[in-house]
């Protein structure tokens, strides 16, 4: 994740190979949790955590580059928008007090990452109060050309912009020409290593705490400048990434399994990978 992209163009013979690629990675899974192949004696769990970078005006910072360059650590990557950052905290295992020790790394990480980066800080919130509409737009889309071509794909999928429309406490209407909006989401995810025995209990469990943890972590009731629902994130997430066009939503045509994201496919209330050893779920 946070590769450079190198073909920025597809043809239909790219996307009939892609479709065969997908088709075998299937094959090889469904063999591999057939035959057992997976380590599970073992289980890691790992972290994900997205950041905004703010200047002294507790204003988005667009230089997540310079951020970057300035950490030197490649636990750091970019994110979609210009004042995104993300650090993955390396997999441990729990049982060795492994929530304590991703508190330490989580907390030295970022301690010397503000102490490593000129004119702006980091900040862990689930949408940046600040962020204004002026914020969310294609210039300020993150330098990787991985994510030129996100939004050039959705967009294509969908055949024409995208509109933004939460209601709150306040109503927000908003027609964006790129996936920029997706950039104030910003969230903690953490993996889960299961065995393919063990991963249908994990998953209906997950389901069953999902409601209560978006419940219980709701932090995210303003979306540029305006007073929405408790937790924005997931209706802005749902509509900034959604493939399909109003014609079709309407229809009552389904998204597909995975909407795109620069980082990872994410629901309506949680991330989730559900490759048949791991699970990551957000709040």
């Amino acid at each position: 994740m946070g590769d450079d992209v190198e073909e920025q163009k597809f043809t239909r013979a790219d996307r009939t190979r892609h479709r065969e690629r997908v088709r075998a990675g299937l094959d090889v899974l469904a063999r591999m949790i057939a035959e057992n192949r997976f380590e599970a004696e073992r289980p890691m769990s790992g972290l994900e955590v997205e950041l905004n970078l703010i200047n002294d005006r507790f204003e988005p910072a667009m230089q997540n580059a310079q951020a970057l360059a300035a950490i030197s650590a490649p636990e750091f990557q970019t994110e979609l928008g210009r004042f995104n950052l993300e650090i993955n905290v390396p997999p441990r295992e729990l049982s060795e007090g492994g929530l304590g020790w991703f508190e330490q790394f989580l907390r030295r990480a970022m301690v010397e990452a503000d102490q490593a980066i000129s004119g702006a800080r980091l900040m862990i919130i689930g949408i940046l109060p600040t962020l204004r509409p002026e914020h969310a737009i294609m210039e300020n889309l993150s330098a990787n050309p991985r994510y030129a071509l996100l939004n050039d794909q959705v967009l294509q999928a969908r055949g024409e912009d995208i509109t933004i429309s939460i209601d709150g406490e306040e109503r927000l209407q908003l027609v964006s020409d790129s996936v920029m909006p997706e950039a104030a989401c910003t969230s903690t995810q953490v993996h889960l290593q299961v065995s393919p025995q063990e991963f249908g209990a994990y998953w209906n469990a997950a389901q069953a705490i999902a409601g209560i943890q978006v419940a219980v972590g709701a932090n995210s009731p303003f979306l540029f400048g305006r007073r929405l629902v408790d937790e924005s994130r997931i209706p802005l997430f749902e509509q900034a990434t959604d493939t399909r066009s109003d014609d079709l939503k309407a229809q009552g045509v389904r998204p597909g399994s995975g909407s795109a994201s620069a980082g990872s496919p994410r629901s309506t209330t949680c991330s989730r990978r559900t490759a048949a050893t791991s699970r990551r779920c957000c709040r």
